[in-house]
């Protein structure tokens, strides 16, 4: 499959590993470059120690200079504004080691914008709604990903998020009147080869893959977690602010996190105010929980396409399965 991210990235597949925070580690991102794929390391809140190791990690293991002009990195837009330390260190490695694409989420993209720019790496900028598309054009982004409200993890809420079957589209047609030089991927249920083959008939140039690839043997989120993902349909997620409560992360609305919907995370999701006003014996099971490996209480953060994930193998698996199931797919529709 070519397609303008593949031609941007020299992938051999439309596809971008989703810098998950403190889970698309280094052998992440290294194991999606050596596949083809852009493989965006998770340096998520900003914590200039973990970025370090895991990008260097990244770069070690992606062996070869054409995979290692794959790795890339991600942060939290409004974490960025308490501390930039690691997008400096990042934007400030020599020329070899230089992210190959840099993604900002969750917040305006223009305060980074020069500072990225400068450094000659192409800026990625996640968006939930269309009316935060003109920032991320105006920030100069290369790359728009339209992240819908089914992708796990944080994103937006249920009130405001979109589908990927009517975001996608509608941004595509957006930016072939306004921005056609920028290119578009779809994130959020993206988990094999036909909701590839479904995003690029929508008329993404590719897509953003999490939880599919969060399910994989490199991945840095524990094994009774994947176990727990893998278990799950995908009637077993749910959205709210119940996890980050829990870990005390102060995300601002309008975002929130989606997860596996657990005993304790059922406990309280009709009564997110009362946990938000007196959280101190449920952050004790939860931290208990976190401990022992109990995902009763533990999350195991995933989207609604868990139903789509029935094993938990290498990364690179992962990668060359979607891809041949999107060709199949796309071949056979083309007859």
């Amino acid at each position: 499959m070519k397609t303008r991210l593949t031609t941007l990235f020299d992938l051999s597949v439309p596809i971008a590993l989703a810098p998950m925070a403190l889970a698309a580690g280094g052998a992440l991102a290294a194991a999606c470059a050596r596949a083809g794929a852009l493989g965006l390391v998770g340096g998520g809140y900003g914590d200039l120690d973990w970025t370090q190791r895991e990008y260097e990690l990244a770069l070690r293991m992606a062996d070869t200079a054409a995979n290692r002009s794959r790795i890339g990195c991600g942060f939290i837009t409004w974490k960025l504004d308490e501390d930039a330390s690691a997008l400096d260190w990042v934007l400030d490695q020599p020329a070899p080691d230089k992210p190959r694409a840099l993604m900002l989420s969750f917040g305006d993209p223009r305060p980074y914008a020069a500072r990225v720019a400068a450094a000659g790496v192409p800026l990625v900028c996640q968006v939930q709604r269309m009316e935060q598309v003109p920032q991320a054009i105006e920030a100069g982004a290369r790359v728009i990903v339209a992240q819908a409200a089914e992708a796990g993890g944080h994103g937006m809420n249920s009130l405001q998020g979109r589908a990927t079957m009517t975001f996608v589209p509608e941004l595509a047609d957006w930016l072939a009147t306004h921005a056609p030089d920028t290119l578009l991927l779809a994130a959020g249920g993206i988990a094999d080869g036909r909701t590839l083959a479904a995003a690029l008939v929508l008329g993404a140039d590719g897509a953003l893959v999490g939880s599919r690839l969060w399910a994989t043997r490199e991945c840095l989120a524990t094994q009774g977690a994947k176990d727990q993902a893998v278990q799950t349909n995908g009637d077993g997620t749910a959205r709210s602010a119940v996890f980050d409560i829990l870990r005390r992360k102060n995300w601002p609305a309008p975002y929130d996190f989606r997860a596996i919907r657990n005993d304790l995370h059922q406990q309280w999701e009709g009564r997110v105010e009362a946990l938000r006003a007196d959280p101190a014996a449920a952050r004790a099971r939860y931290n208990a929980a976190v401990k022992a490996g109990d995902f009763s209480a533990a999350h195991a953060t995933v989207g609604e396409a868990a139903g789509l994930i029935n094993d938990c193998p290498p990364a690179a698996e992962v990668i060359e399965r979607i891809g041949r199931q999107a060709d199949d797919r796309l071949a056979r529709l083309s007859r």
